[in-house]
């Protein structure tokens, strides 16, 4: 298991100077920003509305900072409002009325394999991805943090606030579902 440094907490605005909380608000991003972004991304399936909602979270952390509000976990308080957040766009009428960001980059890619075999994958990644928007919410989350974070069970009982055997049923019984989708859905060989 890997160990993870020791939580800092965010300095009230009177204790320390500009640049000392401009420096403990910076490790707290390099700490976490990536989770952050993961939790939202399970929610959305989509990078940028998780990187909007996790850069409010981390603007709502540093204005909480500058009104000498002390957060005495950090981690878990930034989850907790990107939680929020995300539910929060589910309301909004930019959800509601939906608008596609243009598609940067269509057509990049790397030199490592054949266009037919890049296509072919991206198929694949494409019908997982749809499997996953219709799956439930606790599933795409749990598999996020497993697979795409790398997560171990301790560190997705702690991210999540429940028991490590709930981790192991809940990851046991989302990869029987994402399985049972996609062979109903004729969906092999994923990588």
């Amino acid at each position: 298991m890997r160990s993870r440094p020791q939580e800092a907490l965010v300095p009230t605005p009177t204790a320390l100077t500009p640049a000392v909380r401009l420096t403990d608000f910076e490790a707290l991003y390099e700490r976490h920003s990536r989770e952050v972004w993961a939790l939202a991304y399970a929610r959305w399936m989509n990078a940028e509305t998780a990187q909007d909602i996790m850069q409010e979270a981390f603007l709502r952390l540093w204005k909480q900072g500058l009104e000498g509000e002390k957060i005495l976990n950090p981690r878990a308080w930034l989850l907790r409002v990107a939680r929020n957040l995300a539910e929060d766009h589910a309301k909004s009428a930019f959800s509601r009325n939906g608008t596609q960001p243009p598609q940067t980059m269509n057509g990049v890619y790397s030199r490592g394999r054949p266009p037919l075999e890049r296509l072919e994958q991206q198929e694949i990644f494409a019908q997982v991805r749809t499997i996953l928007k219709e799956m439930p919410e606790a599933d795409r989350e749990i598999l996020t943090l497993r697979y795409a974070l790398d997560y171990d069970a301790q560190e997705i009982a702690e991210a999540l606030a429940i028991q490590i055997t709930a981790v192991h049923m809940r990851l046991s019984r989302a990869r029987q579902r994402l399985a049972e989708r996609l062979t109903a859905q004729g969906v092999h060989g994923v990588p």
